[in-house]
């Protein structure tokens, strides 16, 4: 008798059916053969670690994924439930897995739905964006119907009894060594003979659903966080203290930009609208074609260059100009003003200009038209 026959043989006395009789063989297991489903939940209990400088001790919590036909198991700790842990647990199930299913069961934690609905839940983008990269479909389990995970359930009461129970009083220095315990005991679970059917979580793996994951991507994934942005009236939107242009004529459009550890993508109703090196420091990465025309004028000025004009006409009025950079957030935004008061040196001599800029310096005008009535005063 093969394996399957053999799962179809218990499954059948278990369920109180017989295979040509009348009643229906009702239990799920054909259909998990025939397309590798994967449940994936967290354990209630949480595991202790421990600093081993000031005896602090931290918790973790345990996540677990179960194979649908086989119940091979897996499981693994992490300091959260939080989106990244969430999303990066998957892709390290996926990588000891050796293979993607093609449908995950989630349960209705934020991590994994924005909304939750009976009928139509809204995943969360990064998690979206993750299982797109792993070409794996999503099915979150509905709100208040345990039959939809009740392979989740049994694996995380399993995973509860058969490992958390056994190191309850085990002390763990750091995460690492508490997951090199953890999958110490998956292995001697998922080669643990089950008495219903005579064969181990490992063997059924081997034979049911190893056969019809997917090969992993050849790109690696890279973890990252999709959100919402809106474009301000600088053309720009702000991720983490730091601001990146897009097109000029987005003004106001709410965008979707993927953020990850090296790139910061951004999207316009799914076309890519603009690529910038991601940056973890306040300031703003410009690109010249997303200005404006009138913008672009000054696109060749540095701060350097306008300074070093500045000096020629006279050390007030150099730092004169040094505030009103240093003032705006983003040196291209003063650069108008700039222009505007060093060209005054043709209307009115280096000298005139240089006393009025001492004199705006020592009153706090940082107005053009303030500079322009200072001169006019002193005639």
């Amino acid at each position: 008798m093969s394996v399957i026959q053999a799962v179809f043989t218990a499954i059948t006395i278990t369920a109180g059916c017989t295979v040509n009789g009348s009643k229906p063989l009702h239990h799920q297991c054909v259909r998990y053969i025939k397309l590798a489903k994967t449940f994936v939940d967290y354990c209630g209990p949480t595991v202790g670690v421990t600093d081993p400088e000031t005896g602090e001790i931290r918790t973790a919590q345990v996540i677990v994924a179960v194979l649908g036909a086989s119940s091979y198991t897996w499981a693994e700790a992490t300091w959260s439930q939080q989106l990244e842990d969430w999303v990066m647990s998957h892709v390290r199930c996926f990588q000891w897995l050796g293979g993607v299913p093609e449908l995950v069961v989630p349960d209705n934690l934020k991590s994994a739905t924005s909304r939750a609905c009976k009928y139509d839940p809204d995943v969360n983008p990064t998690y979206q964006q993750m299982l797109e990269h792993y070409n794996v479909a999503v099915l979150p389990a509905r709100p208040r119907k345990p039959k939809d995970k009740a392979k989740a359930e049994v694996g995380v009461q399993v995973v509860e009894r058969w490992i958390m129970a056994r190191i309850r009083h085990e002390i763990f220095y750091s995460l690492a060594s508490l997951n090199q315990r953890i999958r110490e005991l998956l292995e001697r679970l998922n080669n643990k003979i089950m008495q219903k059917l005579g064969y181990s979580r490992a063997e059924l793996f081997i034979q049911l659903d190893k056969p019809a994951l997917k090969p992993l991507p050849e790109a690696s994934y890279s973890y990252t966080l999709v959100k919402k942005v809106r474009v301000h009236a600088d053309y720009h939107v702000e991720i983490d203290k730091h601001y990146y242009s897009v097109p000029c004529s987005l003004l106001g459009q709410q965008l979707e930009a993927w953020i990850s550890g090296e790139l910061v993508r951004l999207f316009n109703q799914g076309q890519e609208v603009a690529v910038h090196p991601r940056k973890r420091t306040y300031g703003y990465s410009t690109r010249n074609e997303h200005m404006p025309e009138a913008h672009r004028q000054h696109a060749t000025w540095t701060p350097e260059r306008l300074l070093e004009w500045a000096g020629h006409i006279g050390s007030e009025t150099h730092s004169y100009v040094l505030h009103i950079l240093n003032s705006r957030p983003h040196p291209e935004q003063s650069y108008r003003f700039c222009l505007g008061l060093l060209n005054l040196h043709k209307k009115y001599s280096k000298a005139r200009l240089n006393a009025a800029c001492a004199r705006a310096l020592e009153t706090k005008v940082w107005r053009l038209s303030g500079i322009k009535s200072i001169r006019k005063r002193s005639g």
